[in-house]
């Protein structure tokens, strides 16, 4: 008998990125051009969506779009995936993103506006999340993150503690990086602690902390060379939220979700090194 398709759903943001390799960071005064830049879908609820889409499972997402050029573009990309595509309308621009990437690969980020959200009072559907094997939260609404709850596991990104906070709910497990002051916490930092905290660390692997201690995995191989770091943590995370939803514990589908995070340090476009998920 052939196993159900597992369901994973993404909550979050969508951005219009245009992206591109420049000398250096600007100083103060200075003109910089953008070497070939590339245009795609981005952010972090948009990276972790098609990493998703490289695998096996059926694939939520939960977004809010602007009404702008910018925002019936990224209505189209995400409908050509064929994945399940939930977006409230917004009555503004859509968010634009600006990357610079200098040699080494790495990324400053200018955000045009500001990124659109799902939020629970979006006439979305959701209840379908109750279906879902697991969630990826990467939005900003407490109540949204109550409808998350649903999903089998609920992985949520560091990046939302205060909205986690506010919400009374308990995630499964929380993802961020040690080295992103935004994300670098401890499980004694939220009142209600998750089951696991995961914490990426460059090149030493990451942490896994839990009630019981903290146990650490090891890097995966990087490429050669470092082309881009932009979308590296949200393919990681997307990674994560996968082979957690197929059952593994968190150690286990933290040191499988690392290749994930390191194949997109290969190209400027996540998209176009992300690998193919698979158990």
């Amino acid at each position: 008998m052939t196993a159900p398709r597992l369901r994973v759903a993404v909550i979050g943001h969508v951005e219009h990125v245009a992206i591109g390799a420049v000398a250096a960071v600007p100083l103060p005064g200075d003109i910089v051009h953008l070497d070939a830049p590339r245009v795609f879908p981005g952010g972090g609820g948009g990276v972790a969506f098609y990493q998703l889409t490289r695998s096996p499972a059926d694939v939520l997402l939960y977004t809010a779009i602007g009404d702008d050029d910018a925002g019936a573009w990224i209505a189209e990309q995400l409908a050509a995936t064929g994945a399940q595509v939930y977006s409230a309308a917004r009555a503004q621009p859509h968010t634009r993103d600006v990357v610079l990437v200098t040699p080494g690969g790495q990324r400053t980020i200018v955000v045009v506006g500001e990124p659109l959200h799902p939020r629970r009072a979006d006439p979305l559907p959701w209840q379908e999340l109750a279906t879902c094997d697991a969630a990826y939260f990467t939005a900003q609404d407490p109540d949204a993150l109550r409808w998350a709850r649903a999903a089998k596991v609920l992985v949520v990104t560091a990046r939302r503690r205060e909205a986690l906070a506010r919400s009374g709910v308990h995630a499964d497990v929380v993802v961020g990086s040690l080295r992103d002051p935004r994300e670098a916490t401890m499980l004694a930092d939220y009142p209600i602690r998750p089951q696991a905290l995961v914490m990426t660390d460059g090149e030493n692997g990451g942490q896994v902390e839990t009630t019981a201690g903290i146990e650490r995995w090891e890097a995966a191989i990087p490429p050669d060379r470092v082309v881009g770091t932009y979308g590296a943590g949200d393919s990681f995370a997307a990674a994560l939220t996968y082979f957690l939803a197929a059952g593994l514990a968190p150690l286990a589908a933290a040191t499988r979700a690392g290749a994930y995070g390191a194949a997109v340090l290969a190209s400027l476009v996540p998209q176009d090194a992300q690998l193919a998920l698979s158990l």
